[in-house]
């Protein structure tokens, strides 16, 4: 595993090589084909191709479980994988779309009844959410904070609605990911359903071994209002920023609190330690004896979505080496 130091080096070698710096063509966004299918946060893990985490506990499985030796082996990957696209620049062949674009495309897996619909104001909406808590654009944010902007942003794709009760109830989960996602790996799918969780997502590693199934799923009522009446979203995760944890999985960050109080735990330098996930918005919160109080307004936490408000620098570094290794 390289250190973080090492790390940041080579982002700025392949930002100037022709992986990172060949013009981008626009990508042509449709919608995939149409097929025939109050939680908190907490610190357990889950298999993708499962269905995730409890709602009646504190929020729990939203990607799949992951050893300290798992871990050490993702991260040596990585370097590996950075290291050889490094070496070959100006042959690896880039995408049509950049981290700057990432289509998102819909999926409203409806009950029979129509249950779990949203309407194109509220998933216009999310993408705006998506697009300012990785923009450095939060309402929450307070005044004076220094939030860096990812860089990361997000335009519709496509919306598709299937009715499905058993998707709905997102059961026949990889058969119905499956069926409907878009073919790409550099194109975000959100699966709207209605579990007891508030969301799951699939790491960008996973993605060779289950490219068919890559993306997120989220708790439908978790999406904002947009002044939709007979809407009644979750209480405390009302805002849209399910989404917004998700897909940082999703571009390559762990929570704030993997590995527990270590100096590695999410293998992110800036982001003290933790023991435990957050629940609410405990202003002072130290369950660490290291450096640092605990990250509670940084969005790979547990904590409630007005309490979010930011990434960390090494975050956002992250992410565009995760991007760079895994689907550029």
């Amino acid at each position: 595993m390289l250190p973080h130091s090492r790390r940041a080096a080579r982002v700025a070698a392949l930002a100037s090589s022709a992986v990172l710096g060949a013009a981008l063509s626009a990508s042509a966004l449709t919608a995939p084909a149409s097929a025939q299918q109050p939680p908190e946060r907490s610190s357990s893990c889950f298999d993708p191709q499962s269905v995730g985490a409890g709602r009646g506990a504190e929020r729990a499985l939203d990607h799949r479980d992951l050893s300290a030796r798992q871990v050490r082996a993702i991260e040596a990957r990585t370097d590996a994988i950075l290291d050889r696209k490094a070496a070959t620049a100006g042959v690896v062949s880039a995408l049509a779309n950049d981290k700057g674009s990432i289509p998102v495309f819909f999926h409203e897996m409806l009950s029979a009844t129509g249950a779990g619909d949203v309407t194109r104001a509220q998933l216009d909406a999310q993408i705006d959410v998506l697009n300012q808590t990785y923009g450095s654009a939060d309402a929450s944010e307070p005044a004076g904070a220094t939030v860096p902007d990812t860089g990361i942003r997000f335009v519709f794709g496509g919306d598709e609605e299937i009715r499905n009760d058993l998707w709905h109830a997102d059961e026949e989960s990889a058969t119905y990911r499956a069926q409907t996602r878009s073919p790409n790996r550099n194109e975000l799918n959100i699966w709207l359903v209605d579990f007891q969780y508030l969301g799951i997502a699939t790491f960008p590693w996973d993605y060779a071994a289950n490219p068919r199934i890559d993306g997120i799923r989220v708790q439908w009522d978790t999406l904002p209002a947009a002044g939709t009446e007979g809407y009644t979203p979750i209480t405390n995760f009302d805002l849209g920023k399910t989404a917004t944890h998700e897909v940082g999985h999703w571009l390559g960050l762990y929570h704030t609190f993997q590995g527990g109080c270590t100096t590695t735990n999410d293998e992110v330098s800036d982001t003290p330690a933790q023991t435990s996930p957050t629940s609410g918005c405990p202003a002072g919160r130290d369950s660490c004896a290291l450096p640092g109080r605990d990250p509670i307004h940084n969005y790979m936490d547990y904590s409630y979505d007005s309490c979010y408000y930011r990434f960390s620098p090494g975050q956002v570094s992250r992410m565009d080496l995760m991007w760079t290794a895994y689907r550029a």
